[in-house]
């Protein structure tokens, strides 16, 4: 028998070079790119308006992407319900798209951008996109081509950045040659982000023909919709609730911090520094591209319960790894940002952690998903974004973008506990809680032993990182001793 957890991290590791590495190229290159030549405000434009497409695409997928791979996982109708919610999308997304060009310039007024309606045009075509073809990558994710997944967003992750290099960094250095002059307006500035990202998004719709073309091969199944719907909406109270988690931030910092303090460029640090939690983001999205049909295909088989524990564990020791990696390492990782930017570098740690926790709750939710609970998840993610508005509208005008960091853990940590204990009545999975807790704990005090004590011990930093990172390894090595040689000899 196949070992399932080699199975799962596999495909994680595959799923990340369409997930991770596309991301990554952005990090690498794009982040950098921006912090250097955009000022902290015109920086602060971006994290705003990508803040809204996050909502946006919530609101467009409208929880189908999670409908479809539990209708179609274990289905002989895999492709009617394939092609009944990709028909659903398509419709939505068009409608979407023909209604915001009509209404471009109130909406772009009412976010404060009434000089560039066509910010509001090209990010709602982007949208339109993204959201219409996350079904046919769901059908690729289902069918277990990991590779066609990440050469398409390889490409399209590509076309964007050599597109923003192009407008951003070659055409204001050589305004005399004739191609510049027919592309190039220096006008648009910012836009060129959009412009760059609407190019590479209509790439991929191109890339994505055969998988949309196969939906021709059944017809819209009107009482499936319903029950796939049904289904589906409370995933997108809780989407919504969870966009107010992850991106409320960026809007409300805008209006919330005094403007003696310039808040659009507080935003612009605030988004570039959290960039640096790049590594932790981005193994948590990976995770959850891979995971999701995992668990799904997994759910009948009769120890699912304890693969479901091991996985959670895993996948905690290595977000905990990352965890230290950066933070011990975190001198190095901050020169990916411009200088004018780190000033908000005390965030990175407190966002790091955030983000694993948001993973452990992802890692939780599969006891609503598999017993078709999910308006428990609506209620779950509802709870955290009571409490993402309230944090942030009490501290930031006093602490700024860093109450918005320590409200992201907050959120998380609440939601986790009380799925944990919803879940313990109605789906109750044997996870390790108090090594997980201790794992945590080892973490965070090997973390602040570094930037209490050792930072001034004479040495090489790099030296005393390496040794703690070993430390770290070795306690989890000699703790799950017995469930490493359990899968490694499956």
């Amino acid at each position: 028998m196949k070992n399932p957890i080699k199975q799962l991290f596999g495909q994680t590791a595959v799923y990340g070079l369409g997930i991770v590495l596309p991301r990554l190229l952005n990090y690498l290159l794009l982040t950098p790119f921006y912090t250097r030549v955009f000022e902290r405000a015109t920086y602060g434009i971006i994290t705003e308006l990508y803040a809204y497409v996050v909502f946006l695409l919530v609101i467009l997928t409208y929880g189908m992407e999670t409908g479809y791979f539990r209708y179609a996982s274990n289905s002989e109708r895999q492709e009617r319900v394939y092609t009944t919610v990709l028909g659903s999308l398509f419709v939505s997304s068009s409608l979407f798209i023909i209604f915001m060009l009509f209404w471009s310039g109130p909406i772009s007024s009412l976010i404060g951008y009434e000089q560039h309606p066509e910010y509001i045009k090209w990010l709602a075509a982007i949208v339109g996109i993204d959201a219409f073809t996350s079904i046919p990558f769901a059908r690729i994710r289902l069918r277990n081509q990991p590779i066609k997944y990440a050469l398409i967003r390889i490409v399209e992750v590509s076309i964007n950045i050599g597109l923003n290099l192009f407008f951003l960094y070659y055409c204001p250095r050589h305004t005399e040659s004739e191609l510049v002059t027919l592309l190039y307006n220096e006008n648009i500035g910012v836009g060129y982000v959009l412009i760059s990202n609407l190019i590479a998004s209509s790439l991929k719709l191109l890339l994505l023909i055969p998988d949309i073309l196969a939906a021709f091969r059944s017809v819209f199944d009107r009482s499936l919709f319903k029950e796939i719907l049904k289904y589906s909406y409370p995933l997108l109270i809780a989407g919504l609730a969870g966009t107010v988690n992850e991106a409320l931030d960026r809007i409300l910092l805008k209006h919330l911090i005094p403007i003696e303090l310039n808040p659009m460029e507080q935003l612009g640090i605030y988004g570039a520094n959290y960039k640096l939690a790049v590594l932790m983001t981005l193994f948590v999205q990976m995770f959850k591209y891979a995971a999701e049909p995992f668990f799904f295909s997994k759910s009948g088989e009769k120890n699912a319960k304890k693969l479901y524990a091991d996985v959670m564990m895993f996948f905690v020791v290595a977000g905990l790894f990352i965890f230290l990696l950066v933070n011990l390492y975190l001198d190095y990782f901050i020169l990916f940002i411009g200088a004018d930017f780190r000033e908000g570098v005390q965030i990175v740690p407190v966002v790091l952690m955030a983000n694993l926790v948001m993973g452990i709750f992802f890692n939780l939710s599969i006891w609503y998903k598999l017993t078709n609970l999910t308006r428990f998840g609506a209620v779950l993610v509802l709870l955290g974004a009571l409490i993402t508005v309230v944090v942030n509208v009490l501290f930031i005008p006093r602490y700024g973008y860093v109450a918005s960091a320590w409200a992201h853990l907050f959120c998380y940590s609440t939601m986790v506990i009380v799925s944990y204990l919803w879940s313990r009545k109605h789906y109750a999975i044997p996870y390790r809680v108090g090594r997980i807790l201790a794992y945590i704990i080892a973490a965070v005090v090997i973390y602040l032993s570094n930037e209490l004590f050792l930072q001034n011990i004479p040495g090489p930093k790099n030296v005393w990182a390496l040794l703690l990172l070993i430390v770290f390894g070795t306690v989890v090595v000699c703790g799950e001793r017995r469930t490493f040689n359990h899968y490694k000899s499956s």
